[in-house]
């Protein structure tokens, strides 16, 4: 059953596709935020399949650069949440963390579908936040980032990506998600056929037959259901 939340809770994700203009309708992240127990629109596609890939490629990431003396953090040991001024609390989870011999540590993701522009400001939203994290490994440290897909494709983000337009444009998205008025609603069927609300919440919500990136979506979904 849909119930408000005590507090506003937004997930690094949501934010990512926003960002960039992946997703357009900031109602869906901003009912998510204010909202819980709603029911999820079911998906033809195997997320344990999806899972045992992003795995394999994850240990494949963290086996290499261990063998090459890095000191690596996985997954859940890499878990943040922040709480914002108004109490709303923005969390995330970076796949890896690898703080080289000579010191430099850098985020990494690794994604298993298309590229996307939302994979780097996914990325790049950890680099912000992670600094801030008190009394974690990464207070105030400059991290770089890094992407790597399962074709062999790797992205570096330096730490100076995350400048003043970049914080300016984030904080600007979390207000309007945090807000107690309703973001813009703007449905579609390659929206909505992403998105995991339902007609139970959404009334305007478009179906559709158009096919879905399985392996994108299915990862986005794991991480909807923390």
């Amino acid at each position: 059953m849909t119930m408000r939340r005590d507090k506003v809770y937004i997930w690094v994700t949501w934010l990512s596709r926003l960002l960039v203009g992946d997703a357009s309708c900031e109602w869906a992240s901003w009912f998510k935020a204010h909202h819980s127990g709603y029911v999820k629109a079911s998906r033809d596609f195997s997320l344990s399949t999806w899972k045992m890939h992003h795995t394999r490629l994850l240990n494949d990431v963290r086996d290499k650069l261990e063998a090459d003396g890095h000191i690596v953090s996985t997954e859940r040991n890499n878990w943040f949440k922040l709480q914002g001024g108004s109490g709303a609390l923005v969390s995330g989870q970076a796949d890896l963390i690898a703080v080289a011999p000579d010191g430099q540590t850098t985020v990494y993701d690794v994604k298993t579908g298309a590229q996307r522009d939302s994979d780097v400001a996914q990325v790049m939203i950890y680099m912000y936040a992670l600094p801030l994290v008190a009394d974690s490994p990464w207070e105030g440290k400059s991290l770089n980032g890094r992407l790597v897909y399962k074709d062999g494709t790797e992205k570096y983000i330096p730490a100076s990506a995350v400048d003043s337009d970049f914080r300016e444009g984030l904080h600007d998205l979390i207000r309007r998600v945090v807000s107690e008025k309703p973001a813009r609603r703007i449905p579609s069927p390659p929206e909505c056929n992403w998105c995991d609300l339902t007609d139970l919440d959404c009334s305007e919500r478009v179906d559709s037959d158009l096919p879905i990136d399985n392996s994108e979506v299915a990862g986005d979904r794991s991480l909807l259901d923390f």
